[in-house]
């Protein structure tokens, strides 16, 4: 497991009493777990400048943060003071407890944030979004001109058409990639599918799975037809071998995360050619549907329950002066940020457009997650071909059926 784990307090002493920046924290221990891509890491390192006076400041940003943070902030008192959140992590922490309401705090001393950010569930505010993100389409123009391929796909069938167009010029033998690797990003890659036909992934009103029909045969036989057209290590593409595979320049269509933008478009660690022609465009339909295959996701502030008031107040107001209007002015096109002072650049279009095509929000539903984990350990035997669509979604089935009834959400 890879942790990046940064003191900040001592490295900003180090620094001299300029770089501590007078966030009016009298003391306090802010201790930070979260994803690690371009715009948490302006957040946190923004939210550090509060490190002095008293206060401590840690952070350990890792792309394994899902895997450690319910036993982190089980733990009395938690290892974190905060864990930023998402859609499906903040139900997985409110599921145990682990986070506490944010009322209070955002009372005290949140004037400045939106209406909107606010993550309201069941009348209380548990998270404060910071930025928006979806999976969309990333498209290199010049191989697409070279395959004789006029536009840029709209929908997946178009995707498979123009990696055959690209494989049979002789360009590029695995022009696809999508974030496919076996457990969290492999189930994402079928939700998102999934969604676009628009149908629902539960039986309504309850727990009960509704995957295990047409949609869902549709929907792995299309992941399939991708995939032939990616890396035969597919599944070992998370967001970081993705994105190194685009920028080194093996790809010509991936399905990877908007957060991902502006490290593509700003042209550092690419081959010459890269992002002059990456082209950021929605998430496509395919079949009948008549939304992107994709969800929208949001990024924010939890704070854990198992901390002291003293060190929940110091970490929320070190997390406020990390989302400040200055933090996005000075990386803009990190984010499509939630927040005031942000201007829409070209590394947002690919989330603007997702959204504005009406793709749906991923569900915050207390077993959402565990559907989750039962596509991401169950579908990979179909894709390698070894079992049918059938056999795999009855896999699915069985798995998520057994645990949602351990975890109470089903008789």
């Amino acid at each position: 497991m890879f942790l990046k784990t940064i003191t900040f307090a001592g490295a900003f002493a180090l620094l001299g009493s300029s770089a501590i920046a007078d966030c009016g924290i009298s003391g306090g221990n802010v201790s930070i777990l979260s994803n690690d891509f371009p715009a948490i890491q302006a957040v946190t390192a923004e939210a550090a400048k509060c490190a002095g006076n008293g206060v401590t400041v840690e952070t350990n940003l890792t792309k394994d943060h899902k895997d450690i943070m319910v036993a982190a902030l089980t733990a009395n008192p938690s290892q974190y003071s905060s864990v930023i959140v998402s859609n499906s992590t903040l139900v997985t922490l409110m599921n145990d407890g682990l986070v506490r309401s944010l009322d209070d705090l955002v009372a005290k001393h949140g004037s400045g944030l939106n209406k909107s950010q606010l993550i309201t569930v069941n009348g209380k505010v548990m998270a404060v979004a910071f930025m928006a993100n979806a999976q969309h389409l990333f498209t290199r123009t010049d191989m697409l001109e070279k395959a004789g391929v006029s536009n840029i796909p709209g929908t997946y069938e178009e995707v498979i058409s123009a990696a055959d167009a690209i494989r049979s010029a002789g360009l590029l033998e695995y022009p696809v990639a999508l974030n496919t690797k076996a457990g969290w990003n492999l189930g994402e890659e079928f939700v998102n599918m999934y969604m676009g036909t628009g149908a629902d992934l539960f039986k309504s009103g309850t727990a009960e799975v509704s995957i295990n029909n047409d949609h869902g045969v549709a929907t792995l036989n299309m992941l399939k037809s991708l995939v032939a057209y990616s890396n035969p290590d597919f599944l070992t593409y998370d967001s970081n071998a993705t994105q190194a595979e685009w920028e080194a320049g093996n790809l010509a269509l991936a399905t990877m995360w908007g957060s991902r933008g502006s490290a593509v478009l700003d042209g550092e660690g690419s081959v010459d050619g890269v992002s002059s022609n990456t082209v950021l465009s929605s998430a496509p339909l395919w079949g009948n549907g008549a939304r992107p295959a994709s969800t929208l996701w949001w990024d924010g502030i939890g704070i854990s329950t198992n901390v002291s008031d003293e060190d929940a107040e110091a970490t929320f107001i070190a997390l406020m002066n990390g989302i400040s209007s200055d933090m996005v002015k000075a990386n803009n096109d990190a984010a499509v940020w939630l927040v005031e002072g942000y201007k829409p650049s070209p590394a947002s279009a690919g989330v603007s457009e997702t959204a504005a095509n009406g793709a749906a929000p991923y569900p915050m539903l207390p077993f959402m997650g565990t559907l989750h984990g039962a596509l991401g350990g169950e579908i990979s035997d179909f894709l390698q071909g070894t079992e049918s669509a059938e056999q795999a979604l009855a896999d699915v089935e069985a798995a998520y059926t057994t645990a949602a009834k351990e975890k109470g959400f089903l008789k």
